[in-house]
């Protein structure tokens, strides 16, 4: 007996994705990516674990949505680490996929053409040779697992991964990364609530098993081991910052508690800098003098930066987009964003 008005009601049409296998043969990892990402993550790791006393620093562009800007921002990037490797370990931001309130630009793997054409499968491929390219850069990078597949296709590119405040409290996305080959950091709630994050960390610590995709795309029962690297991501919540000394005793307070590390990663964007990109350095400048004060919890930070400081809306005319500037959050300029790194980078060789 045929069913048609019974399922898929307000389903239009489905089209056929390639499998990761598929995509990981046409965009093969390298040796050179391949060592970026396993560095990466020993060194997260060693930073988290306290082996390494610098501090990690996941910056770029609010989302990817210019690969050739991207490229440029990387390289700009990469040239900075250098300079203040002593100090910092540089992650760069690299987000494809953009949550949303209501509606708008899903990001560059939903809509890589920007203009609601939605090919996910040309936006995938070109998310995968992004990341590739900031590979071999050798440097490593950092994104929000929003798409519970995504990281088949793309997660043995990634050294750090972010959940966001909206989805937190997924159990999907807790599950998902209690199988993530990276470190994960939970972001508090959108009201500021710090134990969703922390329950968040307990949940994914354990195995779980649940559906997903192998990598030649059949659907499978996933089962995991468990992630022993997730951690708090502070950003702030109902329009107040949670990055204060208080704040942060705080949390480590709610950690303790939870019988969890206390290790804290601060977001100098979104409620901790009133959404207003330009004063991030204040938030980070405040981070790094509780550092220097001795604070022992702070092992990261997250900063929105591009090019070009701001944001912009997506033009009808693709060619009058602003170069290196946002289409999503607004974030500081290229300038402002070296000026505080290297601010922080000779505070933080005072630090005790």
């Amino acid at each position: 007996m045929t069913t048609p008005d019974i399922e898929n009601t307000n389903v239009t049409s489905f089209a056929t994705m390639p499998t990761p296998e598929e995509l990981h043969k046409r965009l093969p990892l390298t040796d050179s990516a391949f060592a970026t990402v396993m560095q990466g993550r020993a060194a997260l790791r060693d930073i988290i674990d306290r082996k390494d006393k610098r501090l990690f620093v996941v910056v770029g562009p609010c989302s990817i949505h210019d690969p050739v800007a991207g490229i440029d921002y990387a390289r700009r990037l990469k040239a900075l680490q250098a300079d203040v490797a002593d100090t910092m370990l540089l992650v760069m931001r690299v987000y494809f996929e953009k949550p949303r309130t209501t509606t708008g630009w899903k990001g560059y793997i939903n809509d890589p053409h920007m203009d609601d054409s939605f090919r996910v499968d040309e936006g995938m491929e070109k998310a995968r040779q992004f990341l590739l390219d900031v590979c071999e850069l050798g440097l490593p990078t950092a994104t929000e697992a929003l798409d519970p597949i995504s990281p088949q296709y793309l997660g043995d590119l990634i050294a750090w991964t972010a959940i966001g405040a909206r989805t937190t409290e997924s159990q999907t996305h807790r599950e998902m990364s209690s199988g993530l080959s990276t470190p994960v950091g939970f972001k508090n709630g959108t009201d500021g609530d710090i134990s969703i994050a922390i329950n968040a960390i307990l949940s994914s610590a354990h195995p779980h098993s649940f559906l997903g995709i192998n990598g030649q795309g059949t659907v499978s029962i996933v089962r995991t081991s468990g992630n022993a690297y997730g951690h708090v991501v502070l950003r702030g919540g109902d329009g107040r910052p949670n990055y204060d000394s208080v704040s942060i005793a705080i949390a480590e307070q709610a950690l303790e508690k939870a019988k969890l590390p206390a290790n804290l990663v601060v977001d100098c964007s979104h409620a901790n800098s009133y959404k207003k990109p330009e004063l991030q350095p204040l938030v980070m400048s405040d981070v790094v003098q509780q550092i220097r004060h001795g604070n022992k919890s702070l092992v990261g930070v997250m900063i929105e930066s591009n090019i070009v400081g701001g944001n912009q809306k997506i033009p009808a005319d693709l060619s009058q987009l602003k170069y290196g500037c946002s289409v999503t959050d607004g974030c500081i300029d290229w300038d402002a964003t070296e000026k505080m790194l290297r601010a922080a980078h000779a505070e933080l060789l005072q630090r005790p």
